[in-house]
Order: C-alpha cells, then structure tokens, then sequence
C-alpha cells in the first residue's frame, strides 16, 4: 500500500539520481540477447511473409497497413532468406521497449528496485513478449507508445515544450506502423482535457508537433484516399465473421489473460497508483479512455497493449514504495511475478522443441481457460494460431513448385499460380523464389491491387481452390496435389492444389469479383 501521507499524495515523486541508469541499458541488452536467442525458431509466420513481399513492393500504403512494418521486413530480407535477422529486428523494439520502461520507472521516482521489477514485468508480459518476437504492426508501438507517454510525463513537469516535436514524431512513426495510434491520440488528448495538465497544449510547439504527426501520416492516409480507404473495408469485414466480437467483461478477462493474471496484478497496481496521484493521473484516465474505446469499437484485445509497459513501470513504484518498510517482501514479490512469467513463455517464445510444446500445452489447456485469449473464429488446431501458422509454408511452395514442372512444357511458362489468401501467396512468393516460381495472384487484400500480372488464365495452378466449379468458370479440372500437415491452422490442411485449363473469360475481365479484402 501507498503510505504517503494524504496532503502529499497527489505529488509526484522526483525520478531518482542517476546512479542507477546502467539499469535500462543492461535491462534492454538481456532482453535482446533472449529475444536474438529465442525468436528464430519454427518458421516464417504468416504476416511476416505477406510484409516481405509487401515490402518488395515500396508504396507509402498498403489495402490491410502502414508501410512500416512491410518495409522493415522486407529490409531484413536484402541478402537472402534470414530468419535470425527478420527476428531480430523484433528484439531491437523488444530491447528498446524495456528500456523506456525503465526510464519511466524512473521518471516516476523509482530507484533500482523499481526499473528492475519494471523491466522484468514487462518483458515477460506475455502479449509484450510476443509483439517483440516476431515482426508485426504492433511491434514499433511497443516502443513509441511507452515514449511519447515518457515525453507527456517530462512535457507536463516543465521540460523545454519543443518536446512536442519529439511527441509528434513518435506518434507519427507509430501510425506508419498501425492505424490503432489513433486510440492512443484520441484517449491521452482527452485525459489531458480533463485534467489541470491541460496548460501544456497552449504551446506554439503543441501545434509543431501535430503538424509533424500529420505531415508523416498524411501520405499514407492520401493513398488510403486514392483507393478508397480498403483499411476501413477490412476492418469491416473482420467484425462480420472473422474476429472474435468480446463483451466488456470478456474484454477485459482477456487484458488480464494476455498480460498474465499474475503479472497483470502489477499493472493494475500502476494503475491505481497513476491515478492517486494529480500529476499522473491523466496517463491512468488515458489508459481507461483508451481500453473503453478499445471495448466500445470491438477492437481486438491486444490492441491496447502497446501501453502496457507505461502501467508496469508505474506497478513497480507502487511495489517499491509499498515494499519501502518490509524489503525482505521485494524477493517474494520478484520470485513469483518471474516463475509467473516463465510458465507463460513457451506460449510467446518459440523455445521448446514441437513435441515438447504440444505436451505441455496439453497439460496446461487442460486446466486454463486459454480460449478466452482468441481473436478469430476458427476450429481448434493442435498449436495456437502463432506456432500453427509458422508452419507448412516451406512445403507449400515445394509442392506447387512440383505442380508446375509437371504441366506440358507448352503450358508452364503461360500457367498463372492463384492462392485463396495472402499467406498462400507470400508463402508462394518466398519460398518459390528456389523454384523459379512465378508471382503469386491473389484476391486477398494487397495482392488484389497488384492485379493479374499479365495472365490470361487459359491455365491456373488454382491453390486451395477449386476451380470455380460452382460458377462453371473452366473447361477442365484436375486435383494434382494434396498438401497435408497436422501442424498447420484447419484452413491450411488437407489443402489441393487444382490445375485449371479453358477459362470461361480471360482472367483480367474477373478480377474485379476477386477481391476479398478481410
């Protein structure tokens, strides 16, 4: 418990001396060396290869995201297949995420207690864990939300207002990454509003860095423009099936569920220490603001979480300052929020062997409600959607590859390889590359945009498809290959791979119906 006296309660501490700051840096270097160590397992997931070869394809947007993450990806990708360097830019966000987490343990007046248990919440936050494994549009907020708070904190305790240019082009960068940073705007724009901090927006360099926000964002958003803004098409259309639609109390069951519920005990103490005191309170109401309209739009639930390193840092001052009287209590307190986090790691770090994991995810499914943490509607697989979908993309191309060099030599260089999504067709894309295959086509998002690339389609190597067959859309159909794996999601098993030839009309004057953006 806080056991400041009431007068002095709404004060906020002074950070601590800086005989202490080897802690970020250390902090961030242990969990990059883990990250480097741990991430490269497995495979290639999903996204990770849609946004190298969106990536491939440099534009200031794309249908389903900011160019950011596409452009990274595809960065580490410069020299040939790597996924040691892929996941290691995910350890840098990762390294550098636990680092703001410190300095803001700090900035709230903890001492080396504080940035050690605040580096060690957050970096076992299971869903923080998972955001800095693998490349994805949530993993450049793991380190701009926590620091345009950080700046926020400085900015309203007298620090030289050109910070808002530092605010503004952390905010910025993040909306290149994801769309989501509008929440975050929104939300801390309202809790300062509501607050005596509400001083700090009367400042020409307020306006400096809104404009500067806006200047990075605006190309993107032009381009969201130009093609009618598909993100919103998207989005849509996920609520209308695909995602998991949370009640409230489901909802936030879940925030406890992705940050670990024991872990979770820390943040919420943050949060409740944010709030107590006047001069922090508007990043507690931020965070409130924030999870409500999370709720309230039927966002996914990690989408928020990005902040969560802003609460744990504050968690750790409010142990500190509870554990001030009864230090012996800051072991126990440790020990438990580390076996508490290590017992959720094999979930959110590829490190144990495939048949090791599927034993112990037997026998911890077996005894937690882990449905709950679900984002989409699918049949149950033997691994989680991460792992399952990091899977079976090798084969895939090897398979089609096959298909291919099967047809009439008449008929290979004129056959067009069509993938019902963007993780067929990227997977197509990147492993074929061995093969000599040519680019994937796919109705599926971005790749609808970059349309038939010149096939007629008299002959389709038609993955996971079937040729049409309701619509009568080919003369003649064969199954050429079955792909088979018990590892990957249910939509990708027992997937064929169907040859097509006689197309009804010529492959462009279709396209139009193909699109399936979702």
């Amino acid at each position: 418990m806080d056991v400041t006296p009431p007068d002095q309660a709404t004060a906020l501490p002074a950070s601590r001396p800086d005989r202490y700051s080897r802690i970020p840096l250390v902090a961030a270097a242990l969990t990059f060396l883990v990250h480097l160590f741990a991430n490269p397992h497995y495979g290639y997931f999903r996204d990770e290869l849609y946004f190298i070869v969106c990536g491939r394809h440099p534009a200031i947007g794309y249908v389903d995201q900011p160019p950011l993450a596409p452009l990274i990806a595809a960065g580490t990708q410069l020299f040939g297949h790597s996924l040691v360097l892929l996941r290691a830019a995910a350890a840098v966000f990762a390294a550098v995420s636990v680092y703001v987490t410190c300095v803001l343990a700090a900035e709230l007046g903890g001492g080396r207690f504080a940035q050690i248990f605040a580096a060690l919440s957050s970096a076992l936050c299971p869903v923080l864990c998972a955001f800095g494994m693998k490349i994805s549009t949530d993993t450049v907020g793991l380190w701009l939300w926590p620091l345009a708070v950080l700046y926020l904190l400085r900015l309203t305790r007298g620090a030289d207002p050109r910070l808002w240019l530092a605010v503004g082009a952390a905010v910025g960068v993040s909306a290149l990454s994801k769309y989501s940073v509008a929440y975050f705007v929104a939300a801390f724009a309202a809790a300062i509003a509501c607050t005596p901090q509400r001083k700090i927006l009367w400042s020409r360099w307020f306006v400096g860095g809104v404009a500067l926000a806006a200047a990075l964002v605006l190309p993107n958003v032009a381009w969201q423009a130009a093609h009618g803004f598909p993100i919103l098409e998207v989005l849509r259309n996920g609520q209308q099936g695909k995602n998991v639609v949370l009640s409230p109390g489901g909802y936030l069951l879940a925030e406890l569920l992705i940050t670990n519920p024991v872990l979770a005990l820390a943040w919420i103490a943050g949060l409740v220490w944010l709030l107590t005191h006047a001069e922090t309170r508007f990043v507690g109401l931020g965070f409130v603001f924030l999870l409500a309209a999370m709720i309230a739009s039927h966002a996914k639930h990690y989408y928020p979480a990005d902040i969560y390193p802003v609460l744990f840092a504050a968690g750790a001052v409010a142990v500190e300052r509870a554990t001030d009287a009864r230090p012996w209590l800051r072991p126990v307190v440790t020990s438990v929020a580390v076996a508490a986090g290590l017992a959720a790691i094999p979930y959110v770090l590829p490190v144990l062997p495939i048949r090791a994991f599927l034993r112990y995810h037997g026998f911890v499914s077996s005894r937690l409600h882990l449905e709950a943490t679900r984002t989409e509607h699918a049949r149950p697989t033997a691994l989680p959607q991460d792992w399952a979908d990091m899977h079976g993309w090798p084969e895939l191309a090897a398979a089609v590859a096959r298909v291919v060099a099967s047809l009439p030599p008449e008929e290979r260089g004129r056959a067009a390889i069509v993938a019902a999504n963007y993780g067929e067709a990227a997977a197509i894309d990147f492993f074929g590359e061995e093969y000599h295959l040519p680019p994937a086509l796919s109705g599926h998002n971005q790749y609808f945009l970059w349309g038939t690339h010149g096939y007629d389609g008299e002959v389709v190597i038609d993955v996971n498809g079937n040729c049409g067959a309701r619509q009568h859309l080919f003369r003649s159909s064969e199954q050429a290959a079955l792909l088979t794996s018990p590892l990957v999601m249910p939509w990708e098993d027992q997937l064929p791979i169907m040859v097509c030839r006689g197309i009804a009309r010529p492959l462009p004057e279709l396209w139009a119906g193909k699109k399936f953006y979702y």
